[in-house]
């Protein structure tokens, strides 16, 4: 393990443009107007696409977007150069440096994507015109726009981690590695747990994948219960694959270390998902309410597009909430304990070891992660009332048992996944050994995300009749050959 002292900065200053004194009033003025401009000026061509019903076709979808994203690209340095235009110190933190680069590299980033699909939107449309409402169909575009900013998130978070490597927050020591403690199982039984949660990531990652299978194959599935729950499938996938296989390659291993950029890699991903986990299963509650509640009304409140916009800001916003609470993170000093209780790199975890002041880290966890948790909580317990409140209403046998067999699935997923990380963020005492803690995460870590597809498999009745209709296929398929 390499440690050291080295000598780094907590702030840059910035030299600002090269304009005169004398000319500053004029320039800012300028420049402030060019902004006004930029912001105000796609900030209206994004309302008239969204009021006008002629302009909802690609072309259009694609300069909303290139539209927001100009604002975005705008607003990461400009305020910032206008403020310094009247400043006498031009100084930026070290975390402003970070989120300055990773927002630039991102936005940039779309931005070059959106062009691109703008030019092929423009190909299809004057070579294969009668092609085009085919090949340019809305889920189509939707899925290409949301690759792009959740491409483009990953590849500016990738520069920003290699650009953490070189610059170091202040004048300590600092460490490459951590040590993970792991479970806390005998050495006699390594190899059956082993066997175990491998057996079960694999049934995670291989019952998800053919529940996103079903869906995309169904057409009978097309709906906005099975389109959240593609998503969710996919989060399970992402948010079992952070940890586990690093959990399974140090249960093989003598020496169970991850490098510091892993570590901050693990921080980011785990609340990405987790909290993209959170507001999925908040979406598939208000689905729910909306088609028990309001069914008349469903298709209209439930349509394509919102559900769609709702997925996209559910990524998108808990891709930002993670980068603050990693950015946060890297402030953070280390001194002498570098070994983690654990598993995997935990924020709470690593913020006890810490030999820093990490107040706001906490009080922005304590205050943050339970509105995000308790809010969309509420949400949740908020429907199911009006849900069996709508049912008592007009009490029956056959009534009860759809409502059960609709909301059944999500419910029982719900109760897991908010129970065990309940017990790992709020009921855990420090007094308590930290083992209880562990096997509270394995439970939302592992095993919640591996029976999501048996619970939806094995209660829903569309999920068995596309699973039948999947084999039956495969079956022909063979016969064929």
């Amino acid at each position: 393990m390499k440690r050291g002292n080295r000598t780094t900065v907590s702030e840059f200053l910035l030299l600002g443009l090269p304009i005169a004194p004398e000319h500053q009033a004029l320039f800012f003025i300028l420049f402030l107007s060019m902004y006004l401009a930029t912001v105000l000026g796609n900030l209206l061509i994004i309302l008239l696409i969204r009021m006008d019903s002629r302009l909802h076709t690609p072309m259009y979808f694609f300069l909303s977007h290139l539209a927001l994203t100009d604002v975005s690209f705008s607003s990461v340095t400009v305020p910032k150069m206008l403020m310094d235009m009247q400043s006498i110190h031009k100084s930026i933190p070290y975390a402003g440096c970070m989120s300055q680069i990773y927002l630039i590299i991102w936005f940039g980033c779309v931005e070059n994507f959106l062009l691109t699909l703008m030019a092929y939107d423009r190909y299809v449309a004057i070579c294969q015109p009668l092609h085009y409402a085919t090949i340019m169909r809305q889920e189509k575009c939707v899925s290409l726009v949301s690759a792009s900013w959740i491409y483009c998130s990953l590849r500016s978070l990738l520069h920003t981690l290699l650009l953490v490597r070189v610059m170091k927050r202040g004048n300590r020591t600092t460490v490459s590695e951590f040590l993970l403690l792991g479970l806390p199982i005998h050495p006699e039984h390594q190899d059956l747990f082993f066997t175990l949660f491998l057996s079960m990531y694999l049934a995670t990652v291989l019952g998800n994948l053919l529940i996103i299978l079903l869906i995309r194959m169904d057409s009978r599935l097309h709906t906005p219960m099975y389109f959240f729950l593609s998503h969710l499938a996919l989060t399970d996938i992402c948010f079992s694959s952070v940890n586990v296989p690093k959990m399974l390659m140090d249960m093989q291993s003598i020496h169970k270390s991850i490098p510091y950029a892993g570590c901050v890699s693990q921080i980011y991903f785990y609340i990405w998902f987790g909290c993209v986990d959170i507001f999925l299963l908040t979406l598939m509650a208000y689905d729910r309410f909306v088609a028990i509640c309001h069914p008349l009304h469903y298709a209209t409140i439930m349509r394509q597009e919102k559900c769609v916009s709702l997925v996209s800001a559910s990524w998108i916003y808990c891709s930002l909430r993670s980068l603050l609470h990693t950015l946060l993170f890297l402030q953070v000093s280390f001194c002498d304990d570098i070994t983690i209780p654990h598993f995997f790199c935990e924020l709470p975890v690593l913020l006890k070891m810490s030999c820093s002041d990490v107040s706001v880290n906490e009080w922005l966890i304590f205050i943050e992660t339970g509105i995000i948790v308790f809010l969309p909580f509420a949400t949740i317990v908020g429907s199911y009332i009006r849900i069996w409140a709508s049912v008592l209403k007009d009490p029956s046998a056959k009534r009860f048992f759809k409502v059960l067999s609709t909301c059944g699935s999500h419910l029982l997923v719900v109760c897991l996944f908010y129970g065990t990380v309940a017990e790992v963020y709020f009921f855990s005492s420090p007094s308590i050994s930290s083992n209880k803690d562990i096997a509270a995460s394995v439970m939302y870590m592992i095993v919640t995300p591996m029976l999501n597809p048996f619970i939806y498999s094995l209660r829903n009745r569309d999920i068995k009749q596309a699973l039948k209709l999947f084999v039956n296929r495969m079956k022909s398929c063979s016969y064929i050959t």
